[in-house]
């Protein structure tokens, strides 16, 4: 089976099942023959993609552009055109703009923000996020019990305390999200506390990591978490507006203007099983990942984009089936469109361990 990612490379001949593209070259210069998209480095080495199978194309570098001809062929095609600065925060994207036309889920979704549907949504996305710490640590923890008894013991009550928190959030006080917000966020910052902890002590002991660290961050493994979030965003951002919900009106995370809360909202339940995963087992394999002047460098940020979007098109069980995560995610943005709208209720996927 062919890759579902291409991270461009100029002697590269992508795959015919490619459906991400990244664009990684300074000076690259997307443009469209026929019926198939076509990079050229300096006018050199061009490779060609059928527009059929493409359905994103992510814009990883300052230094690449791309004709009007490209532009209005995407945006025709549903084709997602995203562009993320050098620390992997998604700043633009071009989309249709047939795609932000639906009305009635959005307006259901601005008024479940006042009532008992904001507070259960957002309740539920947290108990999601916790599950999912709770259960990555225990896979990765069952890695340690022969080697290092006393990491592994340390790990496993880590994740039981989170699932503990996990099961709380359900009951949390509030009928609206408003007015449980603040007792939400107080216990998941507890449960964070514990996951970082124990997911510090399963890495490669040479690895110096003290404290998690959000923008600004210029350590190692700060950067890659940082990045991949980053990678992840755009991909949850393109399921939010394809489910017909305004990213921006979202419940737990607080409005501000430029915000993507209802994005921010819907990535945690995956930011455990997609990004801390892949950046943890990268990590520990000793794939050399660097920082230079406080940034990834960028053959860091091209192969951790790589592997973040090949961990989007594996394979998790979730409603007793088998769907690769890129897939739940587009399902659960719109189970959130039902939800709000009132047509189902709504249940954060928690991946196996």
């Amino acid at each position: 089976m062919s890759c579902a990612v291409a991270v461009l490379d100029p002697v590269e001949t992508l795959p015919e099942t490619t459906r991400v593209l990244l664009v990684t070259q300074r000076g690259a210069f997307i443009h469209r023959h026929a019926e198939r998209l076509v990079v050229s480095i300096r006018g050199e080495a061009d490779v060609e993609y059928p527009l059929l199978h493409l359905e994103h194309v992510m814009i990883l570098v300052s230094g690449a552009s791309l004709s009007a001809e490209i532009v209005r062929e995407c945006c025709e095609r549903g084709i997602d055109l995203t562009f993320l600065t050098s620390w992997g925060e998604p700043y633009g994207r071009l989309v249709a703009p047939g795609l932000l036309g639906t009305v009635k889920t959005r307006r259901d979704q601005l008024l479940a923000y006042g009532d008992h549907r904001g507070r259960e949504l957002g309740a539920e996305m947290l108990r999601g996020k916790l599950l999912n710490q709770a259960n990555l640590l225990k896979y990765m923890a069952k890695y340690r019990k022969d080697r290092s008894r006393e990491v592994y013991d340390a790990v496993r009550d880590a994740s039981y305390e989170i699932a503990q928190i996990a099961e709380w959030l359900e009951e949390a006080p509030g009928a609206t999200i408003d007015e449980a917000r603040q007792p939400l966020m107080v216990r998941e910052a507890e449960a964070g506390r514990r996951y970082w902890a124990a997911l510090r002590l399963l890495l490669r002991s040479d690895v110096d990591w003290e404290a998690r660290e959000h923008r600004g961050a210029t350590d190692l493994v700060n950067s890659l978490l940082n990045y991949g979030y980053g990678i992840l965003q755009s991909q949850v951002q393109q399921a939010i507006m394809l489910a017909g919900l305004d990213p921006f009106a979202g419940f737990v995370h607080a409005d501000r203007p430029g915000k993507p809360s209802m994005v921010l909202d819907l990535m945690e339940e995956f930011r455990s099983t997609v990004v801390d995963r892949a950046v943890i087992s990268a990590i520990n394999l000793g794939l050399g990942f660097e920082v230079e002047d406080g940034r990834l460098t960028a053959d860091a940020r091209k192969a951790l984009a790589g592997r973040i979007l090949e961990r989007l098109h594996t394979a998790e069980t979730f409603q007793g089936k088998r769907f690769q995560l890129s897939t739940i995610v587009q399902m659960q943005a719109r189970a959130v469109a039902a939800f709000v709208r009132g047509d189902q209720p709504y249940r954060a996927f928690v991946a196996r361990w």
